[in-house]
């Protein structure tokens, strides 16, 4: 049995994971106000370990970022590998403290995992607290009267368009630190980007990591492009976004900051404000789905989809090329050239790549989710799922399951200048710009691809691969 502290004796152990920043943080702003030591600690967990390539890097500049920050008010990030529940009993013994914080997360993994941590802690008479933080809205805070949660956006931003959300919180400038911290491990060690490969040296300069470059972005976003957002958002060679998935999937802004950023532009008249708003409860959706549906990361929401013949064999010829960026569809390649080069992919390129591969390849979301948690720096569990479910029409979509993109239409519609194309197609370039001969420096060399290939021809037509996807439902009698 672990010997137990008051809190008014013990230090309190913040247990961080995906919210690292010092700026409007519930829980590292309640640790301090006990008035008691707050020793952080950052865990190497089996989901740490499970997540994909291009994440766990991330993952691990964000930390390293924060270790960084703590270390500016004479604090210190403490780096443990193991179980949770093994890691915190040592440190409670190391230390005598008497309590265990951490923010709230919301996927079923985190959930599992929190409830057991907090289950054996406070069997062993630990005081143990989880505090919100990662959304704006609690997920059992929003619902219709007939229903525990919303299944369709539009209804849910209705009902919390004009809800109270609270003021960020300041800016954490000083520390309670213990007269002696516990040993750590080096985060240097851990190696958490050695998947990357070459890769990493080509995404790192597309990166913006820490809380201060964030808020850069968001500063930039408001000065400017938010004001046609609602237009420019769909225009891939455009920078007419955010770009703020990158700094929420790692908590180094806080949802309630842009929140309340946005509703002062949309005050001072800034058009695209509202559609901004409107992304932000779009990821509260996910989060929302993910906790009162949590089958939705790794099943069909819809469970009649559990039959339809999605081909399941990541290998094919036609699966390989899609992930290669090689299908011979413009709009396809390029968005998944984007990745390899910058680590995110624009949203339209994002459901054009993901209705190209469920419908047009028929193959299953499962493939195309696995490969993003693999490619995507601002990989979400929850905003992945939900995105590639939506798109196969497995998930919450209130728009019909049969809808199938055209990829040559809907580039023809946002990229009538062939500037986003010319950006990431090196082979349909006489001279081809530096970001689309980047791509041949990302990807692995195992691919054998070179910029002096021929451009293929499309693996499917589209108006063949959209019959092929409607006879199947059709015959599936959807």
């Amino acid at each position: 049995m672990v010997t137990t502290h008051p809190i008014s004796q013990g230090p309190v152990i913040f247990w961080l994971r995906r919210d690292l920043r010092l700026s409007d943080h519930p829980g590292l702003t309640k640790a301090l106000e006990t008035g008691q030591p707050v020793i952080p600690v950052f865990i190497r967990d089996d989901i740490l370990c499970s997540t994909g390539a291009a994440p766990r890097w991330r993952l691990g500049l964000a930390a390293q970022h924060f270790a960084c920050s703590l270390s500016a008010i004479e604090a210190k990030l403490i780096f443990r590998t193991g179980d949770p529940v093994q890691v915190l009993r040592a440190l409670i013994q190391e230390t005598g403290a008497s309590h265990v914080m951490w923010s709230r997360a919301y996927d079923p993994a985190s959930i599992a995992r929190d409830k057991a941590v907090k289950a054996a802690l406070k069997d062993d008479g630990i005081g143990v607290e989880s505090v919100p933080g990662h959304v704006m809205f609690e997920p059992w805070t929003v619902a219709p009267k007939t229903a525990s949660y919303y299944k369709v956006y539009t209804p849910m931003w209705k009902s919390v368009r004009d809800r109270d959300v609270p003021e960020p919180l300041p800016k954490i400038t000083k520390w309670t630190a213990p007269e002696t911290w516990p040993k750590s491990e080096d985060l240097t060690s851990w190696d958490l980007g050695k998947d990357m490969q070459r890769g990493a040296g080509v995404v790192r300069p597309y990166l913006a990591v820490g809380e201060d470059a964030a808020m850069e972005r968001l500063s930039s976003f408001l000065a400017g492009p938010i004001a046609d957002y609602a237009t420019d958002r769909d225009l891939p060679w455009k920078p007419g976004t955010s770009r703020l998935s990158e700094n929420f999937a790692y908590g180094e802004i806080s949802p309630h900051t842009a929140w309340h950023d946005g509703q002062e532009a949309l005050r001072a008249g800034k058009a695209g404000a509202e559609v901004f708003l409107k992304e932000l409860v779009w990821r509260e959706f996910a989060y929302h789905l993910a906790f009162h549906t949590p089958q939705i990361v790794d099943q069909n929401w819809r469970s009649e989809w559990d039959a339809f013949p999605w081909n399941e064999d990541d290998t094919t010829p036609e699966v390989t090329a899609w992930k290669q960026g090689r299908t011979g569809v413009p709009f396809v390649d390029a968005a998944m050239r984007e990745m390899y080069v910058t680590g995110t992919m624009h949203n339209r390129g994002r459901m054009i790549v993901a209705s190209y591969l469920t419908k047009h390849l028929m193959s299953h979301w499962q493939i195309g989710q696995r490969w993003f948690e693999e490619c995507l720096v601002d990989w979400d569990p929850a905003a992945n799922a939900m995105g590639w479910q939506w798109s196969a029409g497995s998930g919450p979509d209130a728009t019909p399951y049969f809808r199938v993109f055209n990829a040559e239409t809907q580039l023809e519609k946002f990229d009538k200048s062939g500037s986003y194309v010319a950006a990431w197609i090196a082979e349909k370039a006489a001279k081809p710009s530096q970001t689309a001969l980047s791509y041949f420096d990302a990807i692995p060399r195992a691919w054998g691809l070179s910029p002096s290939a021929r451009y293929p021809a499309p693996i499917v037509a589209m108006d063949v691969g959209r019959k092929r996807a409607l006879d199947a439902y059709a015959n599936r009698g959807f």
